[in-house]
């Protein structure tokens, strides 16, 4: 076990509380992967099972309906299929497999004939989520969706390449690639709301949503550093630290945990800059209220993410990892 000490991080946003439909989710989830055909290897099964979607998904949204909880659970375990795949497996070693693999996985997103048991999965996803949205809400959860794949082929490209991004590429890198965004849109199915294009313009609106996004990315980089520094993986922001300041692992943690810190107060300055443009802009109605909505709840998604990666032995335990059988990970993307 590393001898790393984790910062006592800044975290000025109360709990929320976790959805109390948390058991049926996880029961809903792997009987959604059974009746999909996505048959875990053991090593799969093992990780999907210390990873906890139910839980992360319980405590982002700690006020959905049972419906929306399951499938929201559902589109994060494809996520976490998804992520294993390129990140652990040999699919994130082979720029041709991965470039191919995510091809498949947008033209299905876009209504193409799915083929495998992940993209079958996805149509199913896909219909569910897409009932009763608008086209706005649909091109806004496709762009992002879109954008969260493609990060994988841009990492196994600089991993081939023996490359590695600069800090500041990182973290725009980072903003797509830690999956929220699309998140952030499923939210507002279960808040009930759905923004018009003007409102996702509004220069605060954004900075909120990156915050959020960038709080989730790097607290997720502190968590599993020592996880995929043994997976040789170094797309984390740990790792970027450390290279670049030539500091020991321990100066890399503390400044990340100090980085955390700022993008909470970004978090906290963008939602008063959000009320002064809703002001200046003379919203008011549904428009208005949907958005003061996202000020409310992004508060509790962070904090529930926050307490997710304190909690889950996917973050908590890097002495799982089964370095010599990732490998065996790799059954969807292979053809």
């Amino acid at each position: 076990m590393s001898q790393i000490v984790l910062p006592a991080f800044h975290m000025p946003f109360q709990s929320t509380g976790c959805n109390p439909g948390i058991g049926k989710t996880r029961e809903a989830a792997w009987e959604w992967a059974e009746s999909n055909d996505l048959a875990l290897s053991p090593v799969a099964r093992k990780k999907m099972i210390r990873t906890r979607p139910e839980l992360w998904i319980s405590l982002i949204f700690p006020t959905a309906s049972q419906q929306h909880l399951d499938l929201f659970c559902q589109w994060l375990f494809w996520a976490f299929l998804v992520d294993d795949e390129f990140d652990d497996g040999p699919a994130g070693r082979d720029p041709r497999m991965c470039e191919a693999a995510i091809d498949r996985l947008v033209t299905v997103l876009d209504g193409g004939t799915p083929s495998g048991a992940m993209e079958r999965a996805l149509v199913g996803l896909r219909t569910r989520t897409y009932r009763g949205r608008s086209a706005r809400w649909i091109r806004q959860f496709r762009r992002d969706t879109v954008a969260w794949l493609w990060t994988y082929y841009a990492e196994t490209v600089e991993r081939a390449a023996g490359q590695a991004p600069s800090r500041s590429e990182f973290v725009k890198h980072r903003r797509d690639s830690v999956a929220m965004q699309p998140f952030l849109d499923l939210h507002e199915i279960t808040a009930g709301i759905d923004l018009p294009e003007s409102a996702r313009s509004l220069p605060a609106y954004i900075a909120l949503r990156n915050a959020v996004t960038d709080h989730s990315g790097l607290c997720n980089d502190i968590c599993s550093f020592e996880k995929e520094a043994l997976l040789g993986y170094e797309h984390n922001a740990v790792h970027l630290i450390q290279r670049d300041r030539g500091c020991t692992l321990q100066e890399a943690v503390d400044e990340a945990g100090a980085q955390l810190a700022g993008i909470a107060q970004r978090v906290q300055r963008a939602e008063k800059e959000l009320i002064e443009e809703i002001e200046a802009a003379g919203i008011q109605g549904r428009t208005r209220a949907a958005l003061e909505q996202c000020v409310r709840d992004y508060r509790g998604l962070v904090r529930g993410d926050f307490d997710y990666h304190a909690r889950a032995e996917r973050y908590t335990r890097p002495d799982l990892v089964e370095v010599d059988e990732r490998d065996s990970l790799s059954t969807y993307f292979a053809a």
